[in-house]
C-alpha cells in the first residue's frame, strides 16, 4: 500500500542506549516528545478525521470503500466511553508500525486511527516490540525509537498500550513485506553453529527463534539467551520508566515461534490452515543441545537407548494419527513407558523455558505496575482425537487422561502471569465441516478450566480477521464464560487493525462489538440477540469513512 513519505521523526534524546547505559528520564517526560508527527488538535465536541488514498477520484454517492477511491472523513461525536464492567478490548496494532530503519510509519494516518479507536471505547493497542529491530546490529545497542515515539502518540489519545516483547521473527522470509528476521548478529552466532536452531527427526531447522535448548548457555557472543532477552527487556524497563504503570500497563513476553510457548512443530506461516490439513507436527528435539538434555535425562532413568532422538512412528504430518504407530490412541507407543517419559521430557523442557522467561520478567517488571502475561498457541485441530498428536509435538503433554495445560496454568500462577490465547472466533460446527476432528470451542473451554483452577486470567484473541456478523457473535459467546470484573477481569485483543477495519460496514461491526463487550449488562443479557444493529457509536456520514493506510 502506498505510504506518505515522511520526514525523518527526531527526538530531544537519544533512543539508541547501551545496555549499561540508559538514557536520562528526565530528559524526554510524557507527552514532550519533540517528534515530527501531526498531533491532533484540541478536541471538539464534532470532530473530523480524514485520509487522502492514493486515487485523487472522489467516492460516487454511497461512497464506495475501496482503497483506490480519494478522500474519506469519518464524523463522530468525541466521547470516550468507559467499560462498565465488561471485559476491555484492545487492538494490535500493524506488524511494521514501526518500520526497519526504527522509525514509525503512517505519519498520517496512525494518529487519525487511533483518535478513532479511542473514540469507539478501546481501552487500548498492543505494539509488538520486535528484537530483531530494536537489537538488530549490535549486541547491547537498543533503539527504541519509534516505539517511544508510539507509546507517547497513544497516550495523547488516552489509549493505553501493552508491549509484546518480541524475540522471534514475523514472516516467511526477505520477500514478505512483513518481514522481521532476529537480531543480523543472532542469525549470524546461528549461521556458525546451526544448532542454535531447533531441528526436527529429518534435519530441518526451523530459524523462527532460538532454540530452548541452549537457554542457558553463553552461546550469543558470551551472553546466553536467557540473559540476552533479559537484558532486552530490562533496557525497555529502563528506557520507559516513565510510562509503565500509566499508559504501559501491560507487558506480554514471547517466549517461542510466534511469541507462544511453544515448540515449532508447524511453521508459523502454515498455522494459519493447519487445521484444515491437519498436520500432525514434528517434533523440534534433534539441535545438539537438545539432544544433550534428552540423553541426560535417559542416562538418570538407566535407559542410555531412549537418549538416541525423539519417537519412531511418529507417522507423515498430514497421516491420520490412528495409522501411526506412536499416535495410535489405543496400543500407541507414546502410551507405554518409553513415551511417556519422552513426552514428560519435551514438555517438561517447555515448562522450564516458560518458568525462567517468567522468573526474569517478574523480577525486572516487579513494583511498575503492569501486568504481565505470556501467550499459549490455539492448536485444536486434533483436540477431539485421544492422542492430541498436533499438541503433543508442539510441547503441551495433553492426551485423554492428562490434562496438558494446567501445568502451565500453574507456572504461569507461580509468577502471577495472566494466559493469552487466540481462536475465540472459531466455532466448532464451522471447523467440523472441514476437519471432524477440530474442537475449538472445546479447546478453549480447557484452558479456561486450566486458567480458573489456577485463578488467573484468560486473555482472549481472535486467530484471524474476520469482518462477519457470525465472528463477532462468536467471540462475544466465548467471552461471556469469563470472569467478568470481579477480582480479575479478562480482556480481549483483537487481531488487527489495518486498512478494512475502517471500511463502513467492518467499521459499524467492531464499534458495535466494542459497545457489546463494555457494558456488563448488555453483554450478558443481549449475546442471543445479534446486538443493536440500529445504533452505531460513531454516527456515519454516507459515502464516507476512515481508510487506513
Amino acid at each position: 500500500m502506498a505510504m506518505a513519505s515522511p520526514s525523518t521523526p527526531s527526538f530531544s534524546a537519544s533512543c539508541c542506549c547501551s545496555r549499561t547505559n540508559s538514557p536520562p528520564f528526565a530528559r524526554f517526560p510524557f507527552v514532550s516528545f519533540n517528534h515530527r508527527v501531526v498531533l491532533p488538535h484540541p478536541l471538539t465536541r464534532r470532530l473530523a478525521v480524514s485520509s487522502r488514498l492514493n486515487s485523487s477520484n472522489a467516492s460516487g454517492p454511497g461512497g464506495s470503500v475501496s482503497p483506490d477511491n480519494g478522500d474519506y472523513e469519518l464524523y463522530h461525536k468525541f466521547s470516550r466511553q468507559r467499560r462498565r464492567g465488561g471485559p476491555p478490548v484492545f487492538v494490535m496494532l500493524p506488524v511494521d508500525a514501526v518500520g526497519p530503519s526504527g522509525n514509525l510509519r503512517r505519519l498520517k494516518a496512525m494518529p487519525q486511527s487511533l483518535r478513532a479507536l479511542a473514540a469507539a471505547g478501546v481501552e487500548g493497542v498492543v505494539m509488538e516490540v520486535w528484537w530483531g529491530l530494536v537489537e538488530s546490529k549490535v549486541p547491547g545497542v537498543y533503539d527504541w525509537q519509534g516505539y517511544l515515539e508510539l507509546v507517547s502518540l497513544a497516550g495523547r489519545f488516552g489509549l493505553k498500550v501493552r508491549a509484546v516483547m518480541a524475540f522471534h521473527e514475523c514472516g516467511t522470509g526477505p520477500g514478505d513485506p512483513h518481514w522481521i528476521p532476529l537480531p543480523l548478529w543472532v542469525i549470524e552466532e546461528i549461521y556458525k553453529d546451526p544448532n542454535l536452531a531447533y531441528a526436527d527427526r529429518f534435519g530441518r531447522r526451523n530459524m523462527e527463534c532460538i532454540s530452548l535448548g541452549c537457554d542457558n548457555l553463553p552461546v550469543l557472543l558470551g551472553r546466553s539467551p536467557i540473559q540476552a532477552y533479559s537484558d532486552f527487556m530490562r533496557n525497555f524497563r529502563e528506557t520507559f520508566r516513565p510510562f509503565l504503570g500509566v499508559i504501559i500497563t501491560g507487558i506480554q513476553v514471547g517466549m517461542g515461534p510466534a511469541g507462544e510457548l511453544r515448540y515449532p512443530s508447524c511453521p508459523s506461516s502454515k498455522l494459519v490452515s493447519a487445521w484444515r490439513s491437519r498436520e500432525l507436527g514434528e517434533f523440534q528435539c534433534y539441535d545438539k543441545y537438545m539432544l544433550a538434555s534428552l540423553k541426560a535425562c535417559a542416562r538418570e532413568t538407566g535407559m542410555n537407548a531412549w537418549g538416541n532422538g525423539g519417537p519412531s512412528g511418529a507417522g507423515n504430518l498430514m497421516q491420520n494419527p490412528d495409522h501411526t504407530e506412536f499416535f495410535r490412541s489405543d496400543d500407541g507407543s507414546g502410551n507405554t513407558t518409553y513415551g511417556k517419559f519422552f513426552l514428560e521430557w519435551y514438555s517438561g523442557m517447555l515448562l522450564l523455558h516458560g518458568e525462567r522467561m517468567c522468573r526474569e520478567a517478574e523480577t525486572i517488571f516487579r513494583g511498575t505496575g503492569v501486568n504481565t502475561s505470556a501467550k499459549v498457541a490455539g492448536i485444536h485441530w486434533h483436540h477431539g482425537t485421544q492422542s492430541h498428536p498436533s499438541e503433543l509435538t508442539a510441547g503441551y503433554y495433553k492426551t485423554l487422561t492428562r490434562d496438558g495445560y494446567l501445568p502451565i496454568a500453574r507456572m504461569f500462577g507461580r509468577y502471577e502471569f495472566s494466559m493469552c490465547c487466540a481462536c475465540f472466533e472459531m466455532q466448532y460446527v464451522q471447523e467440523k465441516q472441514m476437519n471432524p476432528n477440530s474442537s475449538p470451542e472445546g479447546f478453549l473451554r480447557k484452558l479456561l478450566l486450566a486458567t480458573r483452577d489456577c485463578d488467573i486470567p484468560l486473555e482472549g484473541e481472535n486467530f484471524g480477521v474476520s469482518w462477519d456478523d457470525d465472528s463477532f457473535q462468536q467471540m462475544l459467546k466465548t467471552l461471556k464464560f469469563f470472569p467478568n470484573g470481579i477480582e480479575k477481569p479478562s480482556s480481549f485483543t483483537f487481531m488487527r487493525m489495518d486498512k478494512n477495519m475502517f471500511e463502513y460496514g467492518n467499521w459499524v461491526r467492531f464499534t458495535r462489538f466494542v459497545r457489546q463487550m463494555s457494558d456488563a449488562n448488555i453483554f450478558q443479557a443481549k449475546l442471543g440477540s445479534g446486538g443493536d444493529t440500529n445504533q452505531s457509536s460513531m454516527s456515519y456520514k454516507p459515502g464516507l469513512t476512515l481508510a487506513y493506510s
